[in-house]
């Protein structure tokens, strides 16, 4: 049978059926390889996860049992996975190179080891660099297994030999199946050898962690389908050059994906942040135009962050707009806002746009602080001490009620703020004999209120 001829890209593993100049995934030009894929390996992928059990079984007798998870020993991974790890569960972690992932892991495997049989499988480092990382973590767990290895198969036999409860491959770009003739990392492979593992966590009932790196656009290299395969992707964000990390869930198929953790990088690896509002808000200056207090709500925890913007008058033709930490096309449409409804012409200015301590906030609550500190830094007033905001913009200028206040209020009057702008909602009465509650209909409203 006729061999079938695949061009994958090396920069982010875009596979194509003819050979590009630039790859249409990422741009990268001259990345596109030649590789042959035998052509018995795409019905490989096929098995079920129980051989000769393929039959139609009513929903009523099908047995699941209790749900038992396995305890990580880090709340903050714990609270994003949704109460520990599901045993046979299949979960991804990525993100970008240096961001803590293994660190993560290993330090995971510390806690684990005293429940549980666990096997760290490593693509990318030497029995001898694993023990290095684990003596500057503090990690000296005795039952804690390591194996350095890149065969897929090999690590597959290793792994029923020793018949662990919890296995971590690090990373799936490094391994690959001997009988394919794609490199590593490529699209194929990765699909491929993700497939074998999630058939063994099935089978087996064995929890497998695998890491996963991202390209330069954010995403997980390889196919898309590698996250439909897995049961909870898990990102983790941050700046390198900075010390916080975000652990958030894209998909979970055993819990919330709305909850976030918050890591603080430390000479002794990770440690977790308990009261991320606090650490945010560290070092935030006082009489300083250009910025205001949010609070956001990260599943079930409201969060405070610092809001930072400056309005500049441009020496050009077309102002500069940047946006870090926020949506740069959310801030593009409150600085026409501010323009249209508020008479702020902002049109030549430039303005730029920080959340501090490298969070990232999507939630429509953070457009009225984004408001107030734009407008604070447009007149070069800074707003009173103790005030927080939050609350949705809409394209009129009016102020739309987001969910949980009652919750905010009470996370920033527990950090000592004592005034507080929001919408025009119902709250229990009671949070008005704690805080100023300054309710306003329009964002015209609220710059009055404060500036």
């Amino acid at each position: 049978m006729k061999q079938k001829t695949v061009y994958l890209c090396s920069e982010c593993g875009y596979e194509a059926p003819k050979w590009y100049g630039k790859c249409p995934s990422c741009g990268a030009w001259n990345t596109m390889s030649e590789f042959k894929v035998q052509p018995e390996s795409a019905a490989r992928g096929t098995n079920t996860f129980q051989r000769g059990a393929s039959r139609p079984t009513l929903l009523r007798d099908i047995e699941s049992g209790d749900e038992t998870r396995f305890y990580s020993g880090i709340g903050e991974l714990d609270r994003v996975l949704g109460g520990g790890a599901v045993h046979g569960s299949f979960v991804l972690v990525g993100g970008e190179p240096g961001i803590g992932k293994s660190t993560l892991l290993l330090q995971m495997c510390q806690e684990m080891c005293k429940s549980a049989r666990v096997l760290y499988v490593s693509g990318e480092e030497s029995l001898r660099q694993i023990k290095l990382r684990a003596a500057r973590l503090k990690i000296s767990s005795p039952d804690l297994y390591i194996l350095a290895e890149t065969d897929m198969e090999q690590i597959i036999s290793e792994t029923e030999m020793l018949a662990p409860d919890i296995l971590i491959v690090d990373s799936i770009q490094t391994v690959y199946k001997r009988d394919l003739t794609a490199a590593p990392g490529g699209t194929t492979q990765i699909k491929e050898c993700a497939m074998s593992l999630m058939q063994y966590a099935k089978n087996k009932n064995v929890t497998i962690f695998i890491v996963g790196h991202v390209n330069k656009e954010g995403t997980l290299a390889g196919p898309k389908i590698l996250e439909h395969m897995v049961d909870c992707v898990l990102y983790f964000e941050g700046e390198t050059t900075g010390p916080f990390r975000c652990l958030r869930a894209a998909k979970n198929r055993y819990g919330s994906t709305n909850e976030i953790g918050v890591f603080e990088m430390s000479d002794h690896g990770l440690v977790e942040v308990q009261n991320p509002s606090a650490a945010m808000l560290a070092g935030h200056p006082q009489g300083a135009s250009g910025n205001c207090i949010a609070c956001v709500m990260e599943g079930s925890r409201p969060l405070l962050a610092e809001v930072q913007a400056l309005a500049a008058k441009t020496q050009f033709g077309v102002p500069r707009r940047t946006a870090a930490g926020v949506d740069y096309n959310r801030m593009v449409l409150l600085l026409a806002i501010l323009e249209k409804r508020c008479g702020l012409f902002l049109s030549s200015s430039d303005v730029y746009v920080n959340v501090v301590g490298g969070m990232r906030l999507d939630e429509p609550a953070v457009d009225l602080p984004m408001v107030l500190a734009i407008a604070s830094s447009f007149r070069d007033k800074p707003l009173p001490e103790g005030v927080m905001s939050f609350g949705e913009v809409g394209l009129t200028g009016e102020l739309r009620a987001v969910s949980n206040a009652a919750q905010r209020i009470n996370e920033a009057y527990r950090l000592g703020f004592h005034t507080c702008i929001m919408p025009m909602q119902d709250i229990d009465e009671e949070l008005t004999r704690s805080m100023n509650i300054v309710r306003v209909k329009t964002v015209a409203d609220a710059i009055r209120a404060v500036l």
